[in-house]
C-alpha cells in the first residue's frame, strides 16, 4: 500500500491496517493446510504490538496442543512462565527463550523466526530476530538434522494469537510466511538511511505451497475471504475467531500500524493506548484500550503519548460497572498527577459520580447540566497551541460554567484553559467503573471537531533531530596502550566523558573549548574536587570520534574496558560549553543556547578543593547538588544567586565552586530539545514495578540522582546494555567499576521504567532528578 512517504528518501512503502486480538474474547486466527509444504525450511515475519504484559500469549503456532510448534510471549512450560520473554517450543525437542525481555506496550516490534533443519550447524537451524537483531537464546533449539517438523504440515491446525488457551492480547500487522526458504530480516525490513531505525519493506520473493501474506486491509467482514485474506494469492486464507468488525468499542480492525501515513483522515501510525507501565496495569486490557476499575476505590491511568502542540481529539465509552455509586471520568493530566482521585492538582477531568455530571478544573468543581449513564461517549478536544480544552458528552460540548455553548470547531467557549506548552497526557479516572478508549485507531463514534486529529505518531510534530547519534553518541572499547582512534557513528564530538568499566579509575571529562596543552586534552574528574590535569591519553577530536596516543594512562590501559559518552556543541542539540573567570561577586555569564538551560554543570579548573555544582530546572535556582557527591540537594544562594538562567545568561553567586575571584571555570549547559533530550524529576515507589518516566524518545543514556537525601548518581546507557533490562551502572561521584546490579531499568520507545527497589534510583517516596538523551524520537521509535 502506498501513501505519503515517511521521510525524504523513504521508499513510500506503507502498512495500512492491523488487527487487534483481545484475549478477553479468546480471539485468534486459524488455518489447516490441505496439503503439506516444506516442513524442514520456512520463515515467519510479523509486526507485533503488545497489549497485556501480564499473561503469556501465543504469537503463532502449529497444533501445539497435540504436539507441534509454538512461539509465544512466555512459553508453554506451565504456570509461572514469564510473559516478558519470547519462548519457542518444538514438540519432542524442547523450549528456548530469549535473554531479552519485551515489555514495551507503546510501539511495534518486528519479529522474524527462521527455521532450517538442513543446516549443518545446530545454532543455524533455528534463529530468532527482533527489530532486525538476532536474539541470544537460553540455548540452542536442538533440531535434528534434516528432520521434518510440524509447521506447513497438512491436517494440522495453525494459529495466530491463540493456542492451548494461551490467547494473546496484542496487535498483528504485515505477516509474511515463506514456505521452503530460510530468510533473514532484510527480506522484510531495512534500516532507514536518515533516522537509523528499522522499518518495514515489501517482501518481493515467492511464498511456496503454504506461504501467505496477511495485511488485514479488508475490514468488510470477519471472514477468511476479507480480514483473513491471503494477499499473495495462494488462497491460504485464515479464519478469524471472535474478531469483530462491527462498529463500537469491540471493533478490531485498526489503523494502528508501524509506518507513518498522512492518509487524508486521522492519519495512520503508532497510536496512543492506555499505558500499563504508568500504574494499575492489571486494570488495562483489550489492546490497552480498556481501563477497568471494577472494584470499590479510585484508580487513574494515563496514555502512552503526551498531547502535541496542535489540535487533538479522543473519546471513551463509559461502562457502568458499580451502579449508582460508581464514578467515571475522562481527562488530561501532567505526568506528576499520580493520585488515584478525580479532584487533584495538575489534572483536568469530566465525568460523573452516581449519575451526576461533574467538571473538575484541577480541584475546582463545576456542575454542568445533564447526567451520566452507561454507554455515554465522553469526548476531549485539546488545542495545545492555545491551551484551550473542551469536554463533551454525546456530541454536546461544555463551556467553563457548565453550559452547552462550547465549540472546539470554532475555538469558542473552552471548558477550561491550561498554560500553553504544558505537557499533558490523556487520562482515565474510575471508581467501580470502566472506560473503553479510542484515540482514532478504531472509528470514533463522533466526527472530530474541525481541525482536530487523532493521537498517533503521524500527527506528532517532526523533531529537529531525527537521529540522536548526530549529536550524542557512545563508544566502547578495550585498552591496548597503542595509538588509535576511537570511533562513533560519524559525529565529531566537542565534549567527551570517559570511564573505565572494569577497573576503579577516575571519570575523565574533556572538551574542545578548554582544549589542552598541545599534547593531550585537559581533563577534570567528576568524582573528585581536583583541578584540571593533562595526564590522559586523549589527544583530540576527529570527524568521527577521538584520538588516543600510545601510553599506559586511562583510558587505554591494556585489557581494561571503557566507555566514552560524547556530545556535540550547538544550539540545535541544546548544548553549550562556556569558560569564564570568577570575580568573587554575583554576576551573569553569557551563553549561546538561545533558550534557558535546564541543567548546568559547573567546575573550577584552577581552584583546588572545589565541588562540581549542578543546577537542575526541577530543583530551581535556590538549590544545587554536587556531581562529585552523594549529598542531598542543598538550599543556598551562593551557587546561582537564587536566579534562574535565561535564554542568554546564567547567574553565579559568590560561592568558590562557581565564582572565586581570579579562578577559571568551565560550565556545561544543557537545554531541553523535544525528541532529543529531557531533564525532569520523578518520585520513587520502592517497588520493582517502579515509576514510568516519559521522555518522548527512546533513551540512549540516562543519569539519575536522589535529591531529598543522600544517594549516588547513576548512569545507564544502551551501548553497555544492548537489550532490556538494563542494569550496568556507573556512578559519576565514584571511581568504582561498573556495577551490574541495583539500578535496573528498561529503556522503552517513549521513556524509561524503573525496575528496582534500590535507593539510588527508586526509594519509596524519594525524589529524583534525571537527564536523558535520545537514540530516536518517539515519532519514529520501535518498541525495545
Amino acid at each position: 500500500m502506498l501513501g505519503t512517504p515517511l521521510l525524504l528518501g523513504d521508499d513510500g512503502y506503507q502498512i495500512s491496517r492491523s488487527v487487534r486480538l483481545r484475549s478477553s474474547a479468546s480471539a485468534y486466527f486459524s488455518r489447516t493446510p490441505s496439503s503439506s509444504g516444506n516442513m524442514k525450511t520456512w520463515t515467519w515475519s510479523a509486526w507485533v504490538k503488545r497489549g497485556l504484559l501480564s499473561q503469556p500469549g501465543t504469537i503463532w503456532g502449529s497444533n501445539f496442543a497435540s504436539g507441534g510448534f509454538g512461539m509465544a510471549f512466555g512459553n508453554y512450560s506451565g504456570a509461572g512462565v514469564s510473559p516478558e520473554v519470547i519462548g519457542v517450543t518444538l514438540y519432542a525437542v524442547g523450549t528456548v527463550t530469549t535473554n531479552a525481555v519485551f515489555r514495551d506496550p507503546s510501539a511495534w516490534y518486528h519479529i522474524v523466526a527462521r527455521f532450517d533443519s538442513t543446516q549443518a550447524t545446530q545454532a543455524d537451524r533455528f534463529r530468532l530476530y527482533v527489530n532486525g537483531v538476532q536474539q541470544t537464546l537460553s540455548s540452542n533449539l536442538n533440531v535434528t538434522l534434516n528432520a521434518d517438523y510440524h509447521v506447513n504440515a497438512s491436517g494440522r491446525v495453525h494459529t495466530l494469537g491463540g493456542e492451548s488457551g494461551y490467547n494473546n492480547d496484542c496487535y498483528l500487522a504485515e505477516i509474511n510466511h515463506v514456505d521452503g526458504q530460510s530468510l533473514d530480516p532484510s527480506s522484510f525490513g531495512e534500516t532507514d538511511a536518515i533516522i537509523g531505525v528499522w522499518k518495514p519493506k515489501k517482501y518481493s520473493g515467492t511464498y511456496g505451497t503454504n506461504g501467505f501474506y496477511l495485511n488485514f486491509s479488508d475490514p468488510s467482514a470477519a471472514s477468511a475471504s476479507a480480514i483473513g485474506k491471503d494477499y499473495y494469492g495462494n488462497g491460504n486464507n485464515w479464519t478469524p475467531n471472535n474478531i469483530s468488525v462491527t462498529s463500537g468499542s469491540t471493533y478490531d480492525s485498526m489503523l494502528d500500524v508501524p509506518t507513518l501515513w498522512a492518509d487524508g483522515g486521522n492519519g495512520r501510525g503508532n497510536y496512543a493506548v492506555v499505558n500499563p507501565l504508568f500504574r494499575n496495569s492489571s486494570m488495562i486490557s483489550e489492546g490497552n484500550l480498556y481501563f477497568n476499575k471494577s472494584t470499590i476505590g479510585w484508580a487513574t491511568g494515563q496514555a502512552t503519548m503526551s498531547l502535541p502542540a496542535s489540535k487533538t481529539y479522543f473519546e471513551a465509552t463509559a461502562v457502568l460497572v458499580g451502579g449508582a455509586n460508581s464514578g467515571v471520568f475522562i481527562g488530561i493530566a501532567t505526568a506528576t498527577a499520580t493520585q488515584d482521585t478525580y479532584q487533584v492538582a495538575n489534572q483536568w477531568s469530566f465525568g460523573g459520580t452516581g449519575g451526576t455530571l461533574k467538571l473538575y478544573d484541577q480541584t475546582t468543581l463545576v456542575t454542568p447540566s445533564g447526567s451520566s449513564a452507561a454507554g455515554d461517549i465522553f469526548q476531549v478536544a485539546y488545542d495545545g497551541t492555545t491551551g484551550y480544552l473542551w469536554f463533551g458528552k454525546n456530541n454536546t460540548w461544555y463551556n467553563s460554567t457548565g453550559g452547552t455553548t462550547g465549540d472546539p470547531s470554532t475555538g469558542a467557549n473552552p471548558t477550561m484553559t491550561l498554560t500553553a506548552g504544558t505537557e499533558v497526557f490523556p487520562c482515565a479516572i474510575c471508581y467501580a467503573n470502566s472506560l473503553k478508549f479510542t484515540f482514532g485507531q478504531r472509528p470514533f463514534t463522533y466526527t472530530p471537531p474541525t481541525g482536530f486529529k487523532a493521537l498517533n505518531t503521524q500527527n506528532l510534530p517532526v523533531p529537529t533531530i531525527k537521529k540522536g547519534s548526530q549529536y550524542f553518541d557512545i563508544s566502547t572499547w578495550t585498552g591496548n596502550q597503542s595509538a588509535r582512534t576511537i570511533t562513533n557513528s560519524g559525529m565529531q564530538p566537542d565534549f567527551l566523558w570517559t570511564k573505565s568499566r572494569s577497573n576503579a579509575e577516575d571519570h575523565r571529562l574533556s572538551d574542545a573549548v578548554r582544549g589542552g596543552n598541545g599534547t593531550v586534552l585537559g581533563t577534570l574528574a567528576s568524582n573528585t574536587q581536583g583541578v584540571e590535569a593533562f595526564d590522559t591519553d586523549v589527544t583530540g577530536f576527529t570527524s568521527g570520534g577521538f584520538n588516543i596516543r600510545a601510553g599506559t594512562n586511562s583510558p587505554n590501559v591494556t585489557g581494561r574496558t571503557y566507555v566514552g559518552w560524547q556530545w556535540k556543541e550547538g544550539a540545535t542539540p541544546g548544548f553549550d560549553i562556556v569558560t569564564y573567570t570568577g570575580t568573587g561577586t554575583a554576576r551573569t555569564v553569557s551563553h549561546s543556547l538561545g533558550v534557558a538551560p535546564s541543567m548546568m554543570i559547573v567546575k573550577s579548573r584552577s581552584y583546588a578543593g572545589s565541588d562540581w555544582d549542578v543546577y537542575h530546572s526541577a530543583l530551581g535556582a535556590t538549590k544545587r547538588v554536587f556531581l562529585n557527591s552523594t549529598a542531598a540537594a542543598q538550599t543556598t544562594s551562593v551557587a546561582w544567586n537564587d536566579t534562574a538562567p535565561t535564554s542568554s545568561v546564567f547567574t553565579v553567586g559568590t560561592g568558590s565552586n562557581v565564582n572565586a575571584n581570579t579562578q577559571t571555570y568551565v560550565a556545561y549547559l544543557f537545554a531541553e530539545v523535544a525528541g532529543f533530550s529531557k531533564f525532569g524529576s520523578y518520585t520513587g515507589n520502592g517497588s520493582s514495578d517502579g515509576p514510568f518516566v516519559f521522555t518522548g524518545f527512546r533513551p540512549r543514556w540516562v543519569m539519575v540522582k536522589k535529591t531529598n537525601s543522600t544517594g549516588s548518581w547513576a548512569i545507564l546507557d544502551s551501548a553497555r546494555d544492548t537489550y532490556n533490562q538494563g542494569f550496568k551502572s556507573l556512578y559519576p561521584d565514584l571511581s568504582n567499576t561498573e556495577v551490574t546490579i541495583y539500578d535496573f531499568r528498561d529503556f522503552l520507545s517513549n521513556g524509561f521504567k524503573l525496575r528496582t527497589t534500590d535507593q539510588n534510583s527508586n526509594g519509596n517516596g524519594d525524589t529524583y532528578i534525571y537527564a536523558a538523551f535520545a537514540e530516536n524520537p518517539f515519532k519514529y521509535s520501535l518498541a525495545r
